[in-house]
């Protein structure tokens, strides 16, 4: 990934991860899920572009899902504490946002990374 690449990354994934942090601010357990969900989809379809592709929005959803799917099962304990903390007053409208934020950044990352290493791949081996 070269530094241009990195720089456009870092801010695809940076404002998605804070639209993310800002959807999960309803006290409502199960609206943060679906915001990280279509937050993720449309972060995967920006990375994919600045890696010289385009991807269909049922490809960048699966990707999202499987994403989202991979972050809770290594953070479950966060994801379990997001949602529930929602029905906390006040509290919950802090640390739910700030989880969301952090997993959507993980997340964004391990995929721009991927597509990286799918690109990689394609070049090495037309």
């Amino acid at each position: 990934m070269t530094d241009s690449e990195k720089s456009k990354c870092h801010a695809i994934i940076h404002s998605h991860a804070v639209m993310a942090g800002a959807g999960n601010l309803l006290p409502i357990p199960g609206t943060g899920l679906a915001a990280d969900t279509v937050t993720m989809t449309t972060m995967a379809m920006a990375l994919a572009g600045v890696f010289g592709g385009s991807i269909p929005e049922s490809v960048a959803r699966n990707m999202a899902v499987n994403a989202i799917i991979a972050a809770v099962k290594k953070n479950a304990v966060k994801t379990l504490v997001k949602e529930v903390s929602k029905a906390v007053p006040i509290l919950g409208q802090i640390i739910s946002p700030s989880i969301s934020v952090a997993m959507l950044e993980s997340a964004g990352w391990s995929l721009a990374n991927q597509l990286d290493a799918e690109r990689t791949q394609e070049l090495l081996n037309p």
